[in-house]
């Protein structure tokens, strides 16, 4: 069995980077990801300027350690990046004791598919391959 997820998209808000009081290094960064709207048929459709609509879905996405370090410095808002990594499920209570349900891409890999200003013209030289 094999829980393996892999995601190209681009970085919808600045990293969030913080350091447990253990000592581990851990970045969260949230990836958009696009799919052709489709209309009560399930036909895809046009906007209003003529090209297809898109449903966009907002990914999770925590990294850990080295890993953290890496996208916490080199990722930046509207970047594109390919992140493959694992689901992972979570449950709690809020203050109120509603439960409260989670879910979340463990990075294992993340490749910086363009510079960090958005712009993927060219393949960004300074951030490495990370794993």
């Amino acid at each position: 069995m094999t829980n393996l997820v892999i995601l190209t998209g681009r970085v919808a808000r600045k990293p969030d980077v913080r350091t447990t009081q253990g000592g581990t290094n851990v970045t969260g960064i949230t990836v958009v990801t696009d799919r052709p709207a489709r209309d009560k048929d399930g036909k895809t459709y046009k906007d209003e300027n003529g090209y297809t609509a898109k449903d966009s879905e907002f990914h999770r996405v925590t990294c850990f350690n080295g890993l953290a370090k890496t996208v916490g410095q080199y990722c930046s808002k509207g970047q594109l990046v390919s992140v493959q990594g694992r689901l992972h499920y979570t449950q709690w209570e809020d203050q109120d004791g509603v439960k409260r349900y989670g879910c979340e891409i463990l990075a294992d890999k993340v490749d910086f598919l363009s510079r960090a200003n958005g712009s993927d013209d060219q393949e960004n030289q300074d951030a490495p391959e990370i794993e």
